[in-house]
C-alpha cells in the first residue's frame, strides 16, 4: 500500500540538548543550531519543490536567548516564497526546558535554497501561494529580503532593486 504525503511545506524538528552539543558554559554552540535549522529549511524546500535543494543563502540569525544542556530544541521552517528556481525559508527556533515548563524563543532567520536536477542544473520550482494573512506577509517581504540578499551578495544592483527603492523613497520604476 503506498499513499501520496501531502505537498505541505511545513517542517517541524526536535532536538534534544546534550553534551556533545554544547560549549564550556553548557550552552548549544551556535555552529550545531546553524546545523540543524539548515536541516530542517532543506527538508521544508525539498517538500514543497519536490526536488533536491542546495543551501545558497542564509539571512541574519540573532541569538536572543541562550539554549541550554538538556533543553529541547524546536526548529518550525516553512516556504515563504517560491522564486524562478529558489525558495525562501523562514525558521522559528524554540528552546523548552521541560523541568520548568518555560519555552523561550530563541532564533528566527531565513534560508534560501535552490532545485536542482539529477545533474545538478538549477530547475524551475512551483510556485506558492500564500493562504492566510500572515502567509502573504510573509510572502510580499520575501521580494524585498530577496534583493537585499542580491544586493549585498554583489548579485544585483543597488539602482535595480526596485522594490527595496519603493520600500525606502515610496518611488517605483
Amino acid at each position: 500500500m503506498t499513499f501520496k504525503l501531502p505537498k505541505e511545506s511545513l517542517t517541524i524538528m526536535n532536538e534534544l540538548v546534550l553534551p556533545n552539543d554544547t560549549n564550556t558554559l553548557n550552552n548549544l554552540m551556535g555552529g550545531r543550531l546553524l546545523h540543524w535549522m539548515d536541516i530542517a529549511a532543506a527538508i521544508s524546500a525539498q517538500k514543497h519543490c519536490n526536488r533536491i535543494v542546495v543551501t545558497a543563502s542564509v539571512d541574519n540569525v540573532s541569538f536572543k536567548h541562550a539554549i541550554k544542556l538538556g533543553d529541547v530544541v524546536t526548529i518550525e521552517a516553512k516556504v515563504t516564497r517560491a522564486f524562478n528556481t529558489s525558495v525562501e525559508v523562514r525558521l522559528d527556533v524554540w528552546a523548552q526546558n521541560v523541568p520548568s515548563a518555560t519555552i523561550v524563543k530563541s532564533n528566527e532567520a531565513y534560508y534560501t535554497f535552490v532545485a536542482l536536477d539529477a545533474e545538478s542544473n538549477k530547475v524551475r520550482v512551483p510556485e506558492l501561494k500564500p493562504e492566510t494573512i500572515v502567509e502573504t506577509e510573509l510572502y510580499n517581504g520575501a521580494l524585498h529580503r530577496r534583493q537585499l540578499r542580491l544586493v549585498l551578495g554583489g548579485k544585483m544592483k543597488a539602482d535595480d532593486a526596485t522594490e527595496l527603492k519603493a520600500l525606502f523613497f515610496g518611488e517605483r520604476k
